[in-house]
């Protein structure tokens, strides 16, 4: 992985989770969907970046795209709710995330999908999180980021104006209501000199 120039403030942090509801601020999206932004929930970024860097067993997933079998252009890594994760300040977000959206969602978070994009040729294409339960049920997908500045891109499904959303060193997004039916997300390339971003999803069990 391409090293991570990290702020001189973020060197200078202990790794470390803030009050989730502290700075929280919610977006209605409409149809149903809203989402809620946490900036600087994580500080200390850079040590929990360079740690998953190192030690997450990284794949490259490949899919069929026209008469090819082509490279998806991102690195990942799965979770399920019978594994430890790669570090223990993730489960200390999981057990806070839980704790906040459990009156609201009505069940804890299981999963955690890892993704790292290790420049600004990686990404990951429009898209919403449709596998299992989510298909048909409304659900929460938290995201914590580290690394780079990465936004999220997000437009309704059927055509519409797109938004995009800050998703930087330390930042706290969460998409939920019926967002992974009627909107689609996306992280898009860029011709930017971008460093590497490392994405950690926390969903609820049975939802991809």
């Amino acid at each position: 992985m391409a090293a991570w120039q990290g702020s001189l403030l973020d060197l200078e942090e202990s790794l470390a989770l803030r009050p989730v509801a502290d700075g929280l601020t919610r977006r209605d999206l409409g149809r149903g969907a809203w989402l809620d932004v946490r900036p600087g929930w994580l500080s200390g970024g850079d040590e929990l970046l360079e740690h998953l860097g190192r030690v997450v067993p990284w794949r490259a997933e490949r899919r069929q795209m026209y008469d090819s079998i082509v490279d998806v252009p991102r690195l990942t890594c799965f979770y399920d709710e019978r594994e430890s994760l790669p570090h223990p300040v993730l489960d200390e977000a999981r057990r806070m995330l839980s704790a906040h959206y459990r009156p609201e969602l009505g069940e804890d978070f299981a999963t955690a999908g890892l993704c790292l994009y290790r420049d600004g040729h990686d990404s990951v294409a429009w898209h919403g999180d449709r596998i299992g339960r989510s298909r048909d049920t409304d659900t929460m997908i938290a995201i914590l980021s580290v690394g780079a500045d990465r936004p999220l891109s997000l437009r309704p499904r059927g055509g519409g104006a797109s938004l995009r959303v800050a998703a930087g060193h330390g930042d706290l997004v969460v998409m939920g209501g019926s967002a992974q039916r009627t909107f689609d997300h996306a992280i898009l390339k860029t011709s930017e000199d971008v460093g590497p971003r490392i994405s950690i999803q926390f969903r609820v069990r049975g939802v991809r």
